[in-house]
């Protein structure tokens, strides 16, 4: 990173980079089971944060928390740091405090 804290890298088009640093690892069940990552469980989806953005990129913004598949990814070094690339349409949500409260979810 440089001084500012910004990747030395400029996104194209509708491309993602997000950082998986601190999202893998074992995790537990509601039962209080814990949870190897090297376990298995069929298809998962991964967290990761947004670390950059490209210029065509509309529903993602820096710091933000996306579900992806992580058998869909591509990955790159940067600075000694393992990052993941990505297109925004294969982003299956984001977690961010400014998406706004679905309501209840009901169609009318």
């Amino acid at each position: 990173m440089t001084e500012s804290g910004r990747l030395p890298i400029r996104m194209l088009h509708d491309r993602v980079l997000v950082s998986m640093e601190g999202e893998q690892g074992e995790r537990r069940s509601g039962g209080g089971i814990v949870i190897p990552a090297t376990a298995s469980v069929g298809k998962r989806l991964s967290w990761a944060r947004v670390v950059a953005v490209g210029s065509s990129v509309r529903q993602v913004q820096l710091e933000d928390r996306v579900l992806f598949d992580a058998e869909d990814r591509a990955e790159v070094e940067l600075g000694s740091k393992d990052y993941v690339l990505l297109r925004e349409r294969d982003l299956h949500a984001v977690a961010a405090e400014r998406v706004p409260d679905p309501g209840t979810g009901l169609y009318l």
